[in-house]
Formats: structure tokens, C-alpha cells, sequence
């Protein structure tokens, strides 16, 4: 009986820990994520976070079309001057930044203004290689407006100014991202770094 006590004491308080913490992220980046391009301000960089570009049923994953929308919108309202695409190209048949890349510039992103980080495995990973490796102190990230709020929040943790431009999302809720903030959260504590880093790349 003891045993079940502690259990369900455990599990209270890590559900507690989980709440507070994806509400104190959400709090502590509510003013500098945006929806109107024409309020948020202008950095000389936007790192676009990567997602694949095809859902499980084959079709096109809409967080991604999204993230192409909300990136072509900033750059072609001069509110970015370079686009870092970061995500994740672990496998041959994988390669997140290039297919950012290809969809850009068919929508007429010049390829000299698309810079690609193919070691974006997690948020974090994006976050610091963007400072560590291309130099960047000062970011606009864009994505859905629940993963922009942890990318601004690892970053402040690492010294980054950062507002997210919010593409447009696909659900209303987001239960996975109670746990992955938690993560990123311990991550932090830890001191986790990311998996390469390797030699600096000018964006210029």
C-alpha cells in the first residue's frame, strides 16, 4: 500500500512538473513570437526548423507547406536577408534541409541566400550549431508557434536574442509538446550539447 502511495505521489508531481513547465515556456516567450510580418522585427537571419516533407500517408506534411509559406512571406517582406534551413539528414534517403532548399528557390528564394545545417537532429542541436557554427546571436526562428516558443527559449538559454514568426498550424493541441518542452527543460539542467558541431560557416 505504502508502495502505491509513493507511485501516485510520483506520478502527481511529474505530471505537476510537466504542466508548469510548457505553461512557464509559454509565458516567458508570449511577447516575442508574431503572426503579423509587418510587426515582428528584422534580424539578418531566419532559421527555418526542419520537418519531413511528406506525412506518413504520403501526402505532403502541412507543418512543412507551412513553414515554406511563413518563410517566403518574411523574406519577401525583407524581414530576414538569409535563411538557415536546419533539420535532420541522418540517412541517405533523408535530407530535410535540401528539400527546404529545393521548395524555396522554386518559389523564388535566390539558392545564394539559403544556407543549410544537415546536423539539425532536435531543436536544441538547431539552436546552438546556428551559434557555435554559423555565428549567429540574434535569430528569427520560423515554425508553428509551439515549437518557435521552445526554440526561443533554448536559445535565450544560450545567449541567442530570438523572436519566432509563427507559420500557420495544423492541430489545435499539441500534447506531445508537454513532454518535449519537459525534455528540452532537462536538457538545459544537464547541460546536454548537441551531437556534431565541426568548422564555422560564414552566412554573409
Amino acid at each position: 500500500m505504502k508502495k502505491i502511495k509513493i507511485i501516485v505521489l510520483l506520478t502527481i508531481l511529474i505530471g505537476f512538473g510537466v504542466f508548469t513547465t510548457y505553461h512557464w515556456i509559454s509565458f516567458k516567450t508570449r511577447n516575442l513570437v508574431y503572426y503579423d510580418v509587418n510587426s515582428i522585427p528584422k534580424n539578418k537571419v531566419g532559421l527555418l526548423l526542419g520537418t519531413g516533407k511528406y506525412a506518413a500517408s504520403g501526402n505532403i506534411n502541412l507543418f512543412y507547406k507551412y513553414r515554406i509559406d511563413a518563410t517566403i512571406k518574411l523574406y519577401k517582406a525583407g524581414k530576414i536577408e538569409y535563411i538557415l534551413v536546419s533539420g535532420d539528414n541522418s540517412r541517405k534517403d533523408y535530407d530535410e534541409p535540401s528539400d527546404f532548399k529545393n521548395d524555396l528557390i522554386a518559389k523564388g528564394i535566390p539558392e545564394e541566400k539559403i544556407f543549410l545545417d544537415y546536423a539539425g537532429f532536435r531543436t536544441l542541436d538547431s539552436v546552438v550549431r546556428a551559434k557555435e557554427i554559423f555565428g549567429q546571436t540574434s535569430l528569427t526562428f520560423i515554425s508553428q508557434k509551439f515549437h518557435n516558443q521552445r526554440a526561443i527559449y533554448i536559445a535565450n538559454h544560450f545567449g541567442i536574442e530570438a523572436v519566432g514568426f509563427n507559420a500557420r498550424d495544423v492541430y489545435k493541441s499539441h500534447f506531445r509538446e508537454y513532454l518535449a518542452r519537459s525534455k528540452a527543460s532537462l536538457d538545459l539542467v544537464f547541460n546536454v550539447q548537441p551531437k556534431f558541431l565541426g568548422e564555422k560557416i560564414t552566412i554573409q
